[in-house]
């Protein structure tokens, strides 16, 4: 199949609780041999992050949910709150497009607009799709195009790459419209899929390993 979509990994989200955020981010962090940086507070989605520089333009962020309308109202917010009730963890991973445009053609409806500002006053814009997915089917990612040309990988050090993720799903992106897609941009990552009945029944991400030797699950 020829690939026309062009995606990559631009990133992987871990929740965490308010009340959480920072000992989570100091454990990653450590974890990780990075720094996490304040991304700042998404204010459309009631949410704020800190993040972490990977190698390959990749980052990590851990995410919380505010104690905001948005957090209740919005695909994301309620992603990020639902995940924080459960007691936090990987929440899902980021597939960057330079055009979400074919992707909103398959989706049938646009992708929503989405901004941050960080503590230094400058301010990040993307576009997203494909969040509502996610709360059904965990294992799916969802897609972003960035509007601003200075990505949060450059937000810091990065020391470390991701080398695996294990994923419990019960087809390997079978509902995805962008199996193949995906599966091409994740060719140079080592992914495994394992059966939900072997994790608790949860589908998603199941741990993510990083070349320095850390594995976080």
């Amino acid at each position: 199949m020829v690939h026309y979509l062009h995606m990559r990994l631009d990133h992987v989200s871990y929740v965490a609780s308010h009340d959480q955020i920072s000992d989570v981010v100091q454990r990653i962090g450590a974890q990780l041999g990075t720094a996490f940086v304040d991304g700042g507070i998404h204010p459309r989605f009631g949410t704020r992050n800190f993040t972490a520089s990977l190698l390959n333009g990749q980052y990590v962020e851990v995410v919380c949910p505010l104690d905001h309308p948005a957090a209740e109202a919005t695909p994301w917010g309620k992603a990020v709150t639902k995940k924080a009730n459960e007691g936090g963890g990987w929440l899902t991973w980021v597939f960057s497009t330079k055009d979400i445009a074919p992707i909103e053609a398959k989706f049938g409806r646009p992708a929503t607009a989405g901004q941050r500002k960080r503590p230094d006053g400058s301010q990040l814009e993307w576009k997203q799709l494909g969040v509502i997915e996610i709360a059904e089917q965990p294992e799916l990612p969802f897609f972003i195009q960035w509007l601003s040309s200075d990505h949060p990988s450059v937000d810091g050090k990065a020391h470390t790459e991701i080398t695996k993720i294990e994923i419990a799903a019960k087809g390997e992106l079978d509902d995805s419209w962008f199996k193949d897609d995906i599966h091409a941009a994740l060719r140079d990552l080592d992914v495994s899929w394992v059966d939900p009945a072997t994790v608790d029944g949860e589908s998603g991400i199941v741990s993510i390993a990083f070349s320095n030797g850390a594995v976080i699950s």
